[in-house]
């Protein structure tokens, strides 16, 4: 039996490692041979003896050859064959789930591991899908370099890596078969149960550690509205809700001055803080024990960074934010990215004017330093934002420095009010082109931007990247993104407008400064706008910078002659008006049709300031096509906070007045993405 296995494994040969053991066993004797004919020539008897020797040595190689080969060769195959036995043993009983799959996801071959698992036994040929349903054929890879997904299965999870086989090679080498193409071949699957992993992961994540600051908005002002003998009472009341929730989430809170507290919680809590919304923010307005205001606070929280220390930095950098937005709302600061929650109210007017003060006297020592100033507002500049750069232009020449406004293109709405500018203005060009104003801005030129705090949203932004001295001045809520390095910053989102501002700035700038009739007009005509006539966001302030424009000669009338509409535009608005849609049964959404029209986007806020008057109407939305883009104009009188809609669709803005600009998408699909931002943040309770 033995001999015949023998004789049948006798087709085999030599090669590599054994090839080269049997070269050397022939090159000794032959060594030898030459050793023999040496002896012989020196001595006769010597030679024969040692060639005897020498030819018994290679007749015994020769023998041994011919008995040893077949027998060695079936020593390797058998030795291989029993190799093979006990690989695929370790591989059926290996501790790790493993199996093949064709590319469409049929078994080839599982181990008993991953049989077990499946509850199903080895060698059926079903689908992967019939065995783990969430796994998702989609995922194998196609190329050698493998992948990996993660499946649960029986409250386990799994990470399912993944490597292609190719088998080109191998189907090449069989007789009788081809592949229909290229890159055939399957799928080595291993299971690796992250269970308890992802519970490590998901622990050491909820135990990172979070840094806050709580402030109280208007501490002073809600005290001084209540009695002297309740006082305490109420900070007692807010001081026990805020410790109250704060531990209740698992949180530790300090009180720092009468008016701030330090937070230090996990994760966890914070988690559980944004998944009821901060309702600490809504809980804290409803303590009254005779207040006619109510508290109201913010507060910033710093996470993911290395240590406490940074953290606390980052908390600081979202109490200025949610500050600067007006308060009574959340900012979470996540390394660079920041999350808001809350704002749903109007913030406070604050009755002093201190800080007004201030910022005109800081912008005074500014400007003389300087050799020039250039003002730009927003792109698609509206009479707010023109008639702000009039007064720091008028700031400016008070102080004996030359001053320019920046405007791209004049729209319709604003054309009239430059005309009327540069008629007045004749001593010096007061409007200046983009190219213009690069030309002449360097590191002793100021750059005042009004009407905006976002960088991408500026008239120029060359500008900014060409002086060292910028100056921001603006009444709308600081967003994500905002402009950097200003030397000085004036973000007061209670005023009404930007023409607000500027009118109380230029009160306190210099007592003997006197405004133009056509300038006490555009800054006028700006509040006009931005307040609806004095019906929305409007303040004592407001009224107060009023007065002030109408001692520098502003005159109603003449004011009203350049807001008249030609009949085209007339039409366009009614038409938005007509066919607005009630959606959710509260917010208005329509169109403005913007073809034959000048500045279609002015008309679209005329049109959302008119669907405020419709009964039942909560916010409107006014949507524009104009240049490519589509414009959002947003509306509210007090019931929802259209700023942070409009946020969410990339945006900002006001309480009562918001706006966005969507790029790359049809009016239509604008128009649905408004309507999923609605559904869900009414779902989420944000609005």
């Amino acid at each position: 039996m033995k001999a015949d296995k023998i004789k049948d494994k006798m087709h085999l040969k030599y090669s590599g490692k054994l090839m080269r053991h049997w070269y050397w066993c022939v090159l000794l004797p032959l060594l030898l041979l030459g050793l023999t004919a040496v002896v012989l020539y020196v001595d006769t008897l010597a030679g024969i003896i040692v060639g005897g020797f020498t030819g018994a040595i290679l007749l015994t190689v020769v023998l041994l050859d011919l008995y040893y080969r077949p027998r060695v060769l079936a020593e390797l195959v058998d030795f291989a064959n029993e190799y093979h036995s006990v690989e695929h043993e370790m591989l059926s009983q290996s501790v790790i789930p493993q199996g093949l799959v064709q590319t469409d996801g049929k078994i080839l071959w599982m181990n008993g591991r991953l049989a077990d698992l499946a509850g199903k036994k080895e060698g059926g040929h079903r689908s992967i899908t019939a065995l783990f349903p969430q796994f998702d054929l989609s995922c194998l890879p196609t190329r050698e370099d493998g992948g990996n997904t993660e499946i649960k299965y029986n409250d386990r999870t799994y990470n399912v890596c993944m490597r292609r086989i190719s088998l080109d090679e191998m189907i090449r080498k069989l007789p009788g078969v081809e592949a229909a193409e290229d890159g055939y071949g399957v799928v080595e699957l291993y299971f690796f149960d992250i269970t308890e992993l992802n519970a490590l992961k998901k622990e050491n994540f909820e135990q990172k550690p979070i840094v806050g600051l709580l402030y109280m908005d208007n501490y002073d002002e809600a005290m001084d509205s209540v009695e002297d003998v309740r006082r305490s009472m109420l900070d007692a009341l807010i001081d026990r809700r805020i410790t109250k929730y704060v531990s209740a989430m698992g949180g530790l809170i300090k009180k720092l001055e009468k008016d701030k507290y330090l937070l230090v919680m996990n994760r966890k809590g914070l988690t559980g803080m944004e998944e009821d919304r901060f309702s600490i923010l809504e809980d804290v307005k409803t303590v009254n024990i005779g207040n006619v205001i109510n508290m109201t606070i913010s507060i910033g929280i710093g996470l993911n960074h290395p240590d406490y220390t940074q953290n606390y930095e980052a908390a600081r950098g979202a109490m200025e934010m949610a500050l600067a937005r007006g308060g009574d709302q959340v900012v979470v600061k996540d390394l660079e990215k920041l999350a808001f929650f809350g704002g749903k109210t109007q913030h406070a007017e604050r009755n002093t004017r201190v800080r007004a003060r201030v910022k005109a006297q800081a912008l005074r020592e500014l400007i003389n330093t300087k050799d020039r100033v250039i003002v730009m507002g927003h792109k698609i500049t509206d009479i707010d934002s023109l008639g702000a750069g009039v007064g720091v232009c008028r700031a400016a020449q008070q102080a004996g420095k030359p001053a320019h406004i920046v405007l791209g293109d004049i729209n319709s709405a604003i054309r009239p009010w430059v005309t009327a500018l540069q008629e007045e203005v004749r001593e010096e060009k007061l409007i200046l082109t983009h190219e213009q104003a690069i030309e002449m801005t360097n590191q002793n030129t100021a750059v005042v931007v009004v009407d905006t705090n976002r960088p991408a949203m500026v008239e120029c932004e060359e500008l900014l990247y060409l002086t060292r001295t910028i100056v921001v001045l603006d009444h709308h809520r600081q967003g994500t993104e905002q402009i950097e390095n200003a030397s000085l910053s004036y973000i007061e989102p209670s005023a009404s407008s930007a023409c607000e501002m500027i009118a109380e700035i230029l009160q306190y700038y210099d007592e003997g400064i006197r405004l133009k009739p056509i300038e006490a007009d555009s800054i006028y005509a700006g509040i006009i706008v931005d307040t609806n006539n004095f019906v929305a966001k409007t303040g004592m302030r407001t009224f107060e910078a009023a007065a002030f424009l109408r001692r520098n000669g502003a005159d109603m009338t003449r004011v009203r002659k350049y807001f008249r509409n030609d009949m085209e535009t007339y039409k366009a608005r009614a038409e938005a008006v007509r066919h607005a849609e009630a959606f959710m049964g509260c917010y208005a959404i329509s169109i403005c049709p913007s073809e034959g029209l000048e500045s279609p986007t002015v008309i679209g806020a005329q049109a959302a300031n008119e669907l405020l008057n419709i009964i039942g109407v909560k916010a409107s939305f006014v949507l524009t096509e104009f240049n490519q883009k589509i414009y959002i104009s947003a509306r509210a009188i007090d019931e929802v906070n259209v700023q942070i809609i409009m946020e969410r669709l990339g945006g900002g803005g006001h309480m009562n007045i918001a706006g966005a600009q969507l790029d790359n998408v049809s009016i239509d699909e604008a128009r649905t993405r408004l309507k999923e931002v609605l559904t869900q943040m009414t779902k989420e309770g944000a609005i």
